[in-house]
């Protein structure tokens, strides 16, 4: 089992340092700026959300949701090691923030815009882009755009395409990239270094060490009982196989005293998983005096 790091050895690329830093509404405001390339007045992160700030937060969360003056929805993740469904991850996210809005009593014309943003210590897509934007759009006819508000960014560390990006948020993910030493040296950046002062503010607070503390305890036990309810699930699913196939035998037995069973009630029966099915097919079987009525009575 890898050792799990210390909080002096995290970088912004951390998620718990990432969340830890992202919290302060002037930063994240910042961030997303930058990022998004407009203007936001004001942020408000939603700390209740961040188990940073709840360690009794049961479904450990990472990532951080915030929300502008227009009431524009944002949700932030950093993504450290590759995954295949990180599009299917985006519209899970998109759809939360929006079945959150409709059950505070919001109709559908009043949904805010929302922004999915995905921090990747990789390149996402393999074309070298510190950004990849997505918006929906005609297949048929690119001009017309459907205008439902969703927007989903994968930012890389992995971009070669400087000339296109902004110079801030191109050596804002040089800083991602870093590793631990070099991401503590002072860089030509003001944003850049407010968030590595963040850093090591974070480092230095004995709240968030006992809080990374918890965080590392709540991930071990959840994945202690993942595993565990994955043994317990296994045999009774092991179980249940084991009895559905004793169930077929029997069938099978039962109806072979009648005579040879035909290939069709052979093929049934073989593919039926349900067990009240089997179950009744039993019933039958026993008060059937040959497969041919059998299969008469189970079709009907």
């Amino acid at each position: 089992m890898a050792q799990r790091k210390k909080l002096q050895e995290l970088t912004i690329k951390d998620n718990f340092m990432f969340g830890a830093v992202m919290v302060d509404e002037e930063l994240c405001r910042e961030f997303l700026e930058l990022v998004l390339g407009f203007s936001i007045a004001n942020v408000k992160v939603s700390k209740e959300k961040s188990f940073v700030y709840h360690p009794e937060y049961k479904g450990v969360r990472l990532d951080i949701i915030a929300a502008d003056e227009n009431n524009t929805h944002y949700n932030v993740e950093m993504q450290v090691l590759r995954k295949k469904e990180l599009g299917k991850r985006s519209r899970y996210y998109h759809s939360q923030i929006d079945m959150e809005l409709l059950l505070t009593g919001s109709d559908y014309a009043q949904l805010p815009d929302s922004y999915v943003i995905f921090l990747c210590d990789f390149d996402p897509f393999y074309k070298k882009k510190y950004r990849y934007t997505f918006e929906m759009h005609c297949r048929e006819d690119g001009t017309i755009s459907l205008e439902d508000g969703n927007h989903t960014l994968f930012l890389s560390t992995c971009g070669e395409n400087e000339a296109e990006m902004s110079e801030g948020l191109v050596k804002f993910m040089k800083y991602v990239k870093a590793g631990n030493t070099e991401s503590a040296e002072e860089y030509e950046d003001a944003f850049v270094n407010r968030i590595r002062e963040a850093v090591r503010n974070v480092k230095a607070s004995r709240e968030m060490e006992e809080r990374y503390m918890l965080l590392e305890e709540l991930i071990k036990e959840e994945r202690e009982e993942a595993r565990e309810q994955g043994r317990i699930e296994g045999k009774i699913e092991g179980k249940i196989e084991g009895r559905i196939e004793g169930k077929k035998q029997i069938l099978l037995k039962i109806l072979s005293k009648t005579g040879e069973v035909p290939e069709k009630v052979k093929e049934i029966i073989l593919k039926e998983e349900d067990q009240d099915i089997l179950d009744g097919y039993l019933d039958k079987a026993l008060s059937s005096e040959t497969c041919d009525q059998f299969l008469e009575m189970i079709e009907k």
